[in-house]
């Protein structure tokens, strides 16, 4: 064997038996580090204590969330007897005021949604009058607090457009959050009412604007009828005295037909009842003072008018809307509870403990 195999050999033996190369150990020893934590006991009590006490003092510090909740409707039909006793009085008399319970509903919500009405209401209502109370606030800060508070009035349709089936009637649900419960029962309640009121004046102011149009409407068509009847009635009056000078010229006295004479006669001037007959006609003429006396279709145009001055709606009772659920007393905060808060205090604080005190370790094993 040559010295060059030797050595190839020997070198192969060599690699084969060498030590094995020993790799650092770079996991973590999960015993190892919760050894570290429970001798670091103490400072994650600690930590876990202080931030559950600062848990305790957020939830003592958020403000209050109380929210009162009403449920509506369009009004059935026994809560509108009177109202539609009324509008079948005004439609017989030819007045279509196109009120109906949907309409009145419809602006029920709409009143409801207004943003100016419900500032209107707020900053006239008791709840805000008390809470500025000997306070000497400026009209900017006074708008800022209304706005601000109007921001809580909610309403919701159950409406869904993405159910196919929809809902078997139609509902709106109304909200409002306040720092009491109290607080959020009254005011959601009180602007309710509010609303309530408005809608029914402008309702009533509607019926009565359609009978005051409708009013005038028949007086000023009686008014053309009477100065009809009059010019017609003067063109008769008229059209005798010519008749009659016709009659007494030709000396026809009697009645033509009387005589059982047939003539052709002028139709602008009729004398085929004779001087006679004419005379008496226009005397009767004469004597009607009101034209409008043997006119069927005038008297029956004055009757409507004559029935129309007689409605009243101001006292028509009627509600726009029926609950379903009247505004509520609130029996639970809207946000969370104090626990809540303190638990979630309480583990963050614990988490950061841990995580303070592993960070030490790791660096003090950095620095061996």
């Amino acid at each position: 064997m040559s010295v060059i195999d030797v050595k190839k050999v020997t070198e192969l033996n060599l690699a084969e038996n060498a030590p094995p190369v020993v790799l650092q150990d770079r996991e973590t020893d999960i015993l190892e580090l919760v050894s570290v934590l429970y001798e670091a006991k103490k400072q994650i009590v600690a930590g876990i204590v202080a931030f559950a006490l600062m848990g305790l003092a957020i939830a003592s510090l958020l403000p209050q969330k109380w929210s009162s909740q009403a449920i509506v409707t369009p009004a059935e039909t026994m809560q509108w007897h009177e109202m539609q006793q009324q509008l079948v009085k005004l439609q017989v008399l030819d007045i279509d005021t196109q009120i109906t319970r949907g309409s009145v509903f419809e602006l029920f919500i709409k009143k409801f949604q207004s943003q100016s009405l419900l500032e209107e209401y707020l900053a006239s209502s008791p709840y805000i009058l008390e809470q500025l109370k000997g306070a000497d606030i400026n009209p900017a800060e006074l708008h800022r607090a209304v706005v601000n508070l109007a921001a809580k009035m909610k309403s919701t349709s159950n409406h869904n457009p993405a159910d196919a089936a929809g809902s078997p009637y139609l509902a709106w649900t109304l909200s409002f959050v306040a720092p009491t419960a109290q607080d959020a029962q009254v005011v959601l309640q009180g602007y309710i009412d509010y609303v309530s009121a408005a809608v029914d004046k402008e309702t009533m102011q509607n019926i009565t604007n359609a009978v005051t149009v409708k009013i005038l409407l028949e007086d000023s068509r009686l008014e053309q009828k009477r100065v009809h009847l009059t010019n017609l009635r003067n063109a008769n009056i008229q059209r005798l005295n010519y008749a009659l000078e016709i009659a007494n010229a030709a000396g026809i006295k009697k009645p033509v037909y009387s005589s059982g004479m047939a003539v052709k006669d002028d139709p602008d001037f009729s004398v085929v009842l004779g001087a006679d007959g004419i005379e008496r006609k226009l005397a009767i003429e004469k004597s009607i003072t009101d034209v409008a006396q043997l006119d069927a279709d005038f008297n029956n145009h004055q009757y409507q008018l004559d029935q129309l001055r007689k409605i009243t709606v101001e006292d028509t009772q009627f509600e726009p809307f029926k609950y379903q659920l009247s505004p509520s007393l609130p029996v639970t905060k809207d946000n969370p509870g104090k626990a809540i808060v303190i638990l979630l205090a309480a583990m963050i604080g614990g988490v950061l403990a841990c995580a303070v005190v592993l960070l030490r370790h790791a660096m003090s094993a950095r620095r061996v």
